[in-house]
Parts: C-alpha cells; structure tokens; sequence
C-alpha cells in the first residue's frame, strides 16, 4: 500500500524532468528564456509553448484514462506566471485546462487561469529576476538563511513566499477536489482519507515540480550566456589583434612617405594615394573573415606602396590556384607575412628579391604559401619566431582564436637563402561561391 501511494508522486517528478528537458532542446524556447524583459507577442510565445506542453500532459490523464501522474497541469500554470508574469501565466493557464475542460472538468480552467496570475503575483514579489532562478525547495535552508545572512532577508523571504505560493495553489486544487460536486482532477494518492505523511507527500512533491524545471532551464540559461560569453570575448580578441595590425602597417608606411617628401615629392604623393585607397578598404571591413580574393587585392595595393619604395628591386609573383580564390581566409592574414618578408627578408639584400605568393587545395584544406628569397631567418630567431613580435605573431595567435586545433603554421628558412612560411587551414566557402 506505501509503494502505491507514493509511486505515482516519483511518477509525476520523472513527468516533469521529461518536459523540461524536452522544452530545453528547442532553440526558440532557449532563447525566450534568456530574456527577462518580453514584448507581449514574446510573453504569448513563452505562454504557447509552456501552455502547449503541460496541455498535453493534462491530455495524456484525460485520454489514456491510465497515467493520473502525468498531469502537471498546476505546476505548468505556475511556472508560465513566475517566468512570464500575468499575462503568460493567465494564457497558459487557459491553454492548459482546455483538454480537461473537453472531459468536462469545468473548474479547471478558473483554477490554472488564478494559479498562473499568482505566479505572476511570485515575479513581482522576487527582488529580482534571478532569484527566481535561484529558488531551492528546501524549507530549512531558507529558513537558515532569513535568520544568518544579515543581508539576504529580502532574497531568503522571497525563497519562503514562493514555496508557500506553490503550497496555496496545491492546498486550494486538494481541497477544491474533495468535494464530490467539484469538477476538478487532483492527484489523491491513499483515497479519500490520505494519512498525514502522504498528504505531506503529495504537498511536497508539487514543490520539487515547480523547481525541477527551473533548475533544468537555469542550467541551459547558464550554458548559453558561457557561450555568448565566449563568442564576445573571442571576437574581442579578434578586434585587439587586429587593431595591432592596422597601426603596425600605417606606421611603416608613414615612415616611407616621410622619407621620400624631401627625396621624391611626386613618388610620395602617390604612395599617399595609394594608402588612401589602401585604408578605404580597411574601413570597408567589419568581419573577421574575407574571401581570398579580395585578400590577394588588398596585397596588390598593399605592394603598389611598397614598390614605390623600392623599386623594380621588389619582385612579386602569384601561383594562385582558381578553385582557392572564393575559399574564405581571416582578414589582413597575408599582409603582416608580406610585409615581414619584405622588412627582414628583402630590405636587407642590396639587389633586392622576389616576394612568391602559392595557393592550392587538399582534401578539403586550403594551403597558403608565402615564400621570399631574401637573407632568410637567423637559427636562433626562428625557433621563438611565433611567440614575439607583432606581425607573424599576431596572424599565429588570430589563427588559434579562429580555428582552435585545426590549423598549421610553420616556418623554414635557411641563412642566405630565403624564408618560406606556410599556413593549412579548414575551406570555409563563401556565400557567394555556394550561391554560384
């Protein structure tokens, strides 16, 4: 007789545990949860989709005729109120009674419509919005609180009227019920005259209802707010480095420019112009990713400047592979290594060389080659070449935040001979090359 009281009470808990992670895979409801301030088509939202899962929780009690656990119909009610406020708790309430109201339970729907306004009544009364995510159906730790935390009484009264807000709607259902005139289902385990202990049972288990959910969805909400969180912070970091970059070659060029003002004014007017042009691009550009053929343009303007400087003793050649040039690559990835062959590489060899820029792919992995046959890297340089300076360094540490562990960058020189550096990263094809 024990296990058949209280069969159905761990029947009604395992219920709710299946729709509130049910409720959790969906996106559109995930991302209603993350807002604690909804427009009204967003409050209808939340309160269809609460209303539409317990509505078929009450349906498989009225239906099946079999499974009187299943109904969660007050706990639904509620939780709409206190995630939604009145609106959505009075909605779903409705929503929610009317397969009952079809098996002619006619007391339900007033019910769950004044159990969903006072979970409305719960959210006005928490000091905040998260403590209603931080609600513990622990009576004694609440109570520990209110009388050791000096300054958490308003939090730890909160937990308290919320646990006898879950209490008041589920003394109201009990009794409601057990009047024979009352078209109204509640879950009696023990018959009429339940013992104490099953009551209390039955008192308890709509508590542990009404917070299993908001524990499951508390923890999707931390999950996606990690991920947002980290979304910003690596876009973050993408702009810093990029920002490291845009000075670093702005300051470079300045140099030359200054350089040749006494020497060559009408050689210096046109490098103004061609860095005029070079940085109307680079204010164009928002996004971490751009096609490789605007990058390879970029590096076209990017050594028209450069050539002014040096000369016909700055030599440029492309071996670009025609299937690579729609392949999305980071922004201003080829210019730092460029422009690095061209400082350390070249600028130091009187009769000056030939910058070589290769694409090419394999099995789905875009290969990069920028290669020089300047002086080449000194041994010792070399081998900590990626983790100083700002320009290598800096496409290393982008490549990382983008790609993670699917990327490879190395770097092989000999002294005398020239640098090669080589780059492997996943294709990412653009939009405009799936849409041809």
């Amino acid at each position: 007789m024990l296990i058949e009281n209280y069969f159905p009470l761990l029947v009604k808990l395992a219920a709710m545990a299946s729709i509130a992670s049910l409720l959790a895979r969906s996106n559109s409801f995930k991302s209603l949860l993350l807002q604690e301030s909804r427009s009204l088509r967003q409050r209808a939202g939340l309160a269809l989709w609460i209303g539409s899962a317990f509505a078929n929780s009450v349906a498989i009690r009225v239906f099946s005729k079999s499974y009187p656990a299943a109904d969660l119909g007050l706990e639904g009610s509620l939780i709409a109120g206190i995630l939604g406020g009145y609106v959505t708790g009075l909605t779903s309430g409705i929503i929610i009674s009317i397969p009952a109201m079809l098996n002619l339970e006619l007391h339900t729907m007033p019910l769950l419509a004044a159990v969903g306004v006072l979970g409305g009544v719960l959210r006005d009364l928490a000091p905040s919005p998260e403590e209603i995510w931080r609600f513990t159906p622990f009576p004694d730790l609440n109570l520990y609180r209110f009388f050791t935390e000096r300054y958490e009484h308003r939090r730890t009264a909160f937990a308290l009227e919320f646990t006898i807000g879950i209490l008041v709607a589920e003394f109201l259902r009990q009794k409601m019920g057990a009047f024979p005139s009352t078209m109204l289902f509640h879950l009696a385990p023990g018959g009429n005259n339940p013992s104490n202990w099953t009551l209390a049972a039955v008192y308890a288990t709509t508590v542990f209802a009404v917070a299993i959910p908001l524990k499951v969805w508390n923890n999707t909400r931390n999950e996606k707010k990690l991920e947002e969180q980290e979304r910003l912070l690596v876009e973050a970091r993408l702009a810093a480095l990029t920002s490291q970059i845009n000075p670093h070659f702005l300051f470079n060029t300045l140099n030359s420019v200054s350089s040749l003002i006494r020497t060559d004014p009408n050689q210096a007017r046109i490098m103004v112009l061609r860095l005029s042009k070079v940085l109307r691009r680079l204010l164009r550009k928002h996004e971490h990713l751009t096609s490789l053929r605007d990058e390879l343009s970029f590096i076209d303007d990017y050594l028209a400047i450069e050539t002014v400087r040096f000369g016909e003793k700055l030599r440029f050649e492309r071996d670009v592979a025609g299937d690579t040039l729609d392949m999305l690559v980071p922004s201003m990835l080829l210019q730092p290594l460029v422009e690095n062959s061209i400082k350390h590489g070249l600028s130091r060899k009187v009769e000056g060389g030939t910058i070589r820029i290769r694409t090419y792919r394999t099995e789905n992995r875009l290969h990069l080659l920028v290669e020089d046959d300047g002086v080449g890297i000194p041994e010792e340089k070399l081998a900590h070449l990626l983790d100083g300076g700002i320009g290598v360094n800096n496409v290393h540490e982008r490549l990382k935040v983008l790609f993670g562990n699917e990327y490879r960058m190395w770097i092989e020189s000999q002294p005398g001979k020239g640098a090669r550096i080589e780059i492997e990263v996943p294709e990412l094809q653009s939009a405009e090359a799936v849409v041809g």
